[in-house]
């Protein structure tokens, strides 16, 4: 999280901070468990005036931002999901948002998505082996004035709740996006399981679903440097929301060692566990730099862009799931109980890792990235 922020900044995050443990503390994180959307509407919509689902649209869509970059005033709503393991789709929902309004494109569908009122999400992710960040195989191909699609996304966040989805496809050599009413003949959805107690995921199926050529946005074939855009907003997102989740079990923990007493000594004082916490101390401070590094690169079109984005992930994803398992170790027993709170960070954790690639697959793609870049000198 931002090292320095504005006072308005600040009084965002703040105001962020405070809706969420009104509005989304633990117990009712716990009752959301078998709710099929993992989320309430009303609380959606009420976040949607705190300005949760505009930062990315232009000012003239109806739209703004805090600062002179949208993307980094989101990343401090990001980090609040994270610390509080909060529910509802922020990720997904913005990116739609962002891609109609840098298109011009579905004025209406853009106003329900800043008032909250219709939910959109993007399907871009497909089932292995073709699940890397970017890998994409469904085709989308012209008939006449129409568009017609076919192929399978997985998985694909709030999929089963959304009323608008913009699929990502394949249209010869280049990539095609279309949006498309969830409700449109030919689309099935099919509710996955996740480790989350409060995100949801789906498989959607487009079965040679048609729809007319004005459901494009952008240009057919075209949209390849739209999709990576996209791709790095979500993954600066996923990472500063990540970073949150870390921040908030690692505050637990140190407090937890600091109260819990063995052999008359508190569990902080022993120089083995002292050693365990810097480790996942300098884990969590590389995590804040690097994820803010890669929102700032993001925001203001920096070459270096792909490369930070791809770079945060690897290693969020890594040591965000090392120090997430040390936390719940340090608190021995009890870490592994349902009861305690801890594993709600875990979850969220555990789920941000494999979100839009694995760290594996973002090093084999930040090793693609400096490899071009040295061949174009």
């Amino acid at each position: 999280m931002l090292l320095q922020p504005t006072s308005d900044q600040e009084f965002f995050r703040e105001t962020t901070d405070r809706f969420l443990a009104d509005k989304a503390p633990v117990d009712v994180l716990r009752g959301l468990r078998d709710d099929p959307a993992g989320f309430d509407d009303a609380y959606w919509r009420q976040g949607a005036e705190l300005g949760w689902t505009s930062l990315l649209v232009d000012e003239a869509r109806g739209g703004g931002s805090i600062s002179d970059h949208g993307l980094v005033d989101l990343t401090l709503v990001a980090h609040e999901f994270g610390r509080h393991a909060a529910p509802g789709p922020l990720i997904s929902n913005n990116v739609v948002a962002s891609a109609l309004s840098a298109a011009g494109a579905y004025a209406d569908v853009v106003g329900e998505l800043l008032a909250g009122t219709a939910i959109a999400t993007w399907c871009m992710a497909e089932a292995p082996p073709n699940d890397g960040p970017g890998d994409v195989l469904l085709e989308i191909h012209q008939d006449g004035d129409d568009v017609v699609l076919d192929g399978v996304k997985r998985p694909v966040e709030a999929g089963a709740h959304a009323d608008h989805l913009l699929v990502t496809g394949r249209t010869g050599n280049g990539l095609t996006q279309v949006l498309v009413s969830a409700d449109a003949e030919g689309v099935s959805v099919e509710p996955m399981q996740s480790v989350d107690l409060t995100r949801r995921f789906a498989v959607v199926r487009f079965d040679g679903v048609r729809v007319t050529g004005d459901a494009v946005v952008g240009q057919v074939g075209k949209a390849d440097e739209d999709v990576e855009r996209q791709l790095q907003y979500a993954l600066v997102l996923n990472t500063a929301e990540t970073t949150g989740a870390m921040q908030a079990a690692f505050d637990m923990t140190v407090e937890w060692a600091f109260d819990r007493y063995s052999f008359g000594r508190p569990l902080a004082s022993y120089q083995a566990l002292k050693h365990r916490f810097a480790d996942m101390k300098s884990w969590l401070e590389a995590s804040h730099a690097i994820s803010d590094e890669a929102a700032t690169a993001v925001a203001t079109g920096s070459p270096d862009a792909a490369r930070l984005t791809s770079a945060a992930k690897a290693y969020i994803g890594t040591f965000g799931a090392e120090l997430a398992q040390d936390c719940v170790q340090l608190h021995g027993g009890i870490g592994v109980t349902y009861e305690h709170d801890l594993h709600l960070y875990l979850r969220r954790v555990v789920v941000n890792r494999g979100t839009h690639g694995t760290p594996e697959q973002h090093r084999r793609r930040l090793a693609a990235i400096v490899a071009h870049e040295e061949e174009l000198g």
